[in-house]
C-alpha cells in the first residue's frame, strides 16, 4: 500500500514538475502551462476534436475508491486524477471524501481507508466542483471506465449537478485491443501495470491507481503510434467507438 495521499482532506491541483516535487519517473518531460490548451480545438457536434494529435491531447486519468460496487447505494471515499498531455504530467488531484455512511470492514482491509480517515474529509458536494474543474476540456480516462463514470454520474445527480458529458477512454478496452493474451494472463490494472513496468503500483488507493493507469495509457498510445494511429479518432476506434462517440 502506498503512503497517504498528500493532505488527504483537501483537493489538490499541483503542477509537476516546476513545484518543489520532482516529476514522476514516467513523466516525459517538464510540464507546461496547465490551463492553456496545446492547440486550438476544432469542435464537432459532440464537442471533441477527432483530428487532435495524441501528443497534444489533454487526458485526465481518474480513479475512485468507494464503499462498494453499486453507484446507487454505495459512496465515493476517495478521488484522484492525473492530468497529462503527451509525455508531460500537468497536475495531480487527490482527496479523501466523507461518504456519509460507514466504511465496510472489507473495504478498509482492501484499501486501508477507514472511518477514522474520512472523519473530517470534505463532503462530495465540495469535492465534485473541484474535480469537474480539474477535468475541464479533457478526455476522461479510467480503467474499467463504466465503474468510475457510473459513480461520478451518480455523484452529480446526488449533488444536483449536471453531468459534464465527456469523451471517455477505457484503458481496459484499449488494452484488450492492443495487448495479446500471450502477453498477459488478464487485463486487470495490476497485471498491466507490471507488464508495462509502471513505477507506481496499482494498490487500491486512488492516487497510486491513477498514476499506474496514466502510465498504462502512455504505453498503449506508444503502441498505437507504432501501428500508425496518431489522432484521437483512431484511438477511440480501438475502444469500440468507430466514429464520433456517444458521450457519457
Amino acid at each position: 500500500m502506498s503512503s497517504q495521499v498528500p493532505d488527504p482532506f483537501v483537493p489538490q491541483s499541483v503542477s509537476l514538475p516546476g513545484s518543489r516535487d520532482a516529476a514522476p519517473p514516467w513523466s516525459g518531460g517538464p510540464a507546461r502551462e496547465v490551463t492553456v490548451p496545446a492547440r486550438p480545438v476544432r469542435k464537432t457536434s459532440a464537442g471533441w476534436d477527432p483530428d487532435a494529435p495524441l501528443e497534444r491531447q489533454v487526458f485526465v486519468v481518474v480513479d475512485l475508491e468507494t464503499t462498494g460496487l453499486d453507484p446507487e447505494s454505495d459512496r465515493i471515499t476517495e478521488i484522484a486524477a492525473v492530468r497529462l498531455r503527451g509525455g508531460d504530467v500537468l497536475a495531480e488531484f487527490a482527496t479523501l471524501v466523507a461518504p456519509g455512511v460507514p466504511v465496510p470492514a472489507f473495504i478498509t482491509s482492501l484499501t486501508g481507508i477507514s472511518d477514522a480517515m474520512v472523519t473530517g474529509a470534505p463532503p462530495l458536494k465540495h469535492v465534485l466542483p473541484a474535480f469537474r474543474e480539474f477535468a475541464r476540456d479533457a478526455v476522461l480516462v479510467a480503467h474499467n471506465a463504466p465503474f468510475d463514470v457510473g459513480f461520478l454520474r451518480a455523484a452529480c445527480a446526488s449533488c444536483g449537478e449536471p453531468w459534464p458529458h465527456l469523451v471517455v477512454v477505457d484503458t481496459l478496452e484499449l488494452a484488450r485491443t492492443l495487448v495479446s493474451r500471450g502477453e498477459v494472463g488478464s487485463y486487470k490494472l495490476g497485471t498491466l501495470a507490471r507488464l508495462f513496468e509502471a513505477p507506481s503500483p496499482a494498490d487500491h488507493r486512488a492516487i497510486g491507481d491513477a498514476r499506474a493507469t496514466a502510465h498504462i495509457l502512455r504505453a498503449l498510445i506508444d503502441r498505437l503510434r507504432r501501428a500508425g494511429v496518431h489522432d484521437l479518432s483512431g484511438l477511440l476506434q480501438c475502444t469500440g467507438h468507430p466514429g464520433e462517440p456517444g458521450l457519457v
